[in-house]
C-alpha cells in the first residue's frame, strides 16, 4: 500500500465547527438564513464546497461562486485567528508512512488558497508528498474519485490502484475511497461522521483517528 491519500479538516486538522461557522458567515453575507441550510451542510461534510453552494441555491451559479468565495474568506479569517490545529499524531504518522517508503498526498474539498493557507499556518507545507484540491483534479470534488486518481496519476506511486489508501472523516471521503478502486478504505471517528455513516458508504476499516493508520496498513499488508 504505497499511495496514501489522506482528508484534512477533520481527519488530519481538527475541524472544531469551524466549516459550520464560515458556512454561516457566508450565509449572512449573502441575505441567506443559514439555519435552513446547516442540516444540509452537514450531511455533505467532505464534498465540494462550491458544489455545495449550487445545490443549496438551486443551481445558480453566480450566487454559488459568490457564497464560496465568502465561505472561504470566512474560513481564512478563522483560520488567520489561530483557530485551526493538527489533530494529535498527525504529523508523526505522515513521517513514519513517509519513512517506511510509501507517498502521502492530503486532498480537501476546499479551494487551494484556504488550503494553502491551513498548511501554512501549521507548518505543513513539506510534511506531504503533494496537495491536492479539487481544482488540481479537474474542478471534481468528493464524492467523485478525481482527486485519489489524480493523485495516482501525479506521483505513479503504484501500479494498480487496489494498493492505494483513502482516509477521511466523512461518508464522502468513503464514497471518494470506494469509488477510486482503493484497497484500503479507512474511516476515521475525529470528524463529522460516525461508524454507520463510514460503514455504510464503503469503508472498509473504521479507526479511532489517523495515528491508527500504519498499524491497519500492518495488518492488512500481512
Amino acid at each position: 500500500m504505497n499511495l496514501i491519500v489522506l482528508d484534512m479538516a477533520g481527519t488530519t486538522v481538527a475541524d472544531d465547527g469551524l466549516v459550520e461557522r464560515a458556512f454561516t458567515a457566508a450565509a449572512e453575507r449573502l441575505g441567506e438564513d443559514p439555519a435552513t441550510m446547516i442540516d444540509h451542510v452537514r450531511a455533505t461534510m467532505g464534498e465540494s464546497k462550491i458544489s455545495v453552494f449550487r445545490h443549496l441555491l438551486g443551481g445558480d451559479e453566480a450566487r454559488a461562486r459568490q457564497a464560496n468565495l465568502a465561505f472561504e474568506e470566512a474560513y481564512g479569517e478563522l483560520v488567520s485567528d489561530g483557530l485551526i490545529a493538527p489533530l494529535p499524531g498527525t504529523a508523526e504518522t505522515v513521517a513514519a508512512l513517509r519513512e517506511q517508503g510509501r507517498t502521502v498526498v492530503l486532498t480537501t474539498g476546499f479551494a487551494r488558497v484556504t488550503q494553502d493557507a491551513i498548511l501554512d499556518a501549521l507548518g505543513w507545507r513539506d510534511l506531504a508528498d503533494l496537495t491536492l484540491c479539487p481544482a488540481d483534479a479537474g474542478g471534481r470534488g468528493r464524492p467523485y474519485p478525481d482527486m485519489v486518481l489524480a493523485a495516482l496519476l501525479r506521483t505513479g506511486a503504484v501500479d494498480d490502484v487496489r494498493r492505494t489508501v483513502v482516509a477521511g472523516d466523512t461518508s464522502y471521503d468513503m464514497l471518494t475511497g470506494a469509488r477510486s478502486g482503493a484497497g484500503i478504505v479507512a474511516g476515521v471517528l475525529t470528524g463529522a461522521h460516525d461508524r454507520p455513516a463510514l460503514t455504510r458508504h464503503g469503508a472498509t476499516h473504521v479507526l479511532a483517528s489517523v495515528a491508527e493508520l500504519p498499524a491497519a496498513i500492518r495488518e492488512y499488508e500481512s
